[in-house]
């Protein structure tokens, strides 16, 4: 599954989406693999349930037995109780075609640009919005990122002026 496709499918349901993680930190710019996917959404229940029909048209069923039914109406309980921080789906066909919703930030409390790859719109989470999103998780990944990601933001303050 590619990058594209995936967004072209989210963009067919009407998702309203920002693509986090590796992939956005590659996209700004950064020097970052990564295999799997990760997406943010505009927390409302007809948005969830357009997320889950397009990652299903896709092939791609959740990891645990949750519907976006009951995401959307316990979502706080899957946060406390079972320490649920995105919501995975994974093709059964192929383990490696993961996509996570990223369930603990709400996109509409964040800024996202949208570029273009092979003619197709892209959602991703704006530079700064993705720094915040990577501080004080203590992940060693995390932190390089942020370092790289400060660093595109600071040249690209220096060359727009």
């Amino acid at each position: 599954m590619k990058l594209v496709e995936l967004c072209m499918k989210l963009n067919e349901h009407k998702v309203s989406y920002a693509i986090v993680g590796g992939h956005a930190v590659a996209l700004h710019g950064a020097i970052r693999g990564t295999v799997d996917f990760d997406f943010i959404i505009k927390w409302t229940k007809a948005n969830l349930l357009r997320a889950e029909r397009a990652l299903n048209d896709l092939g791609l069923v959740p990891r645990q037995p949750i519907t976006a039914e009951d995401l959307f109406s316990y979502k706080d309980e899957y946060e406390r109780n079972k320490n649920l921080k995105a919501w995975n789906f994974v093709n059964l066909k192929n383990p490696l075609e993961q996509v996570d919703l990223v369930i603990i930030w709400d996109l509409a409390g964040m800024k996202a640009e949208t570029i273009k790859i092979q003619g197709i719109s892209i959602r991703i989470l704006s530079i700064d919005d993705l720094i915040r999103t990577k501080e004080g998780t203590g992940r060693q990944q995390d932190i390089e990122d942020v370092k790289a990601l400060t660093r595109i933001s600071h040249q690209n303050l220096l060359k727009n002026g």
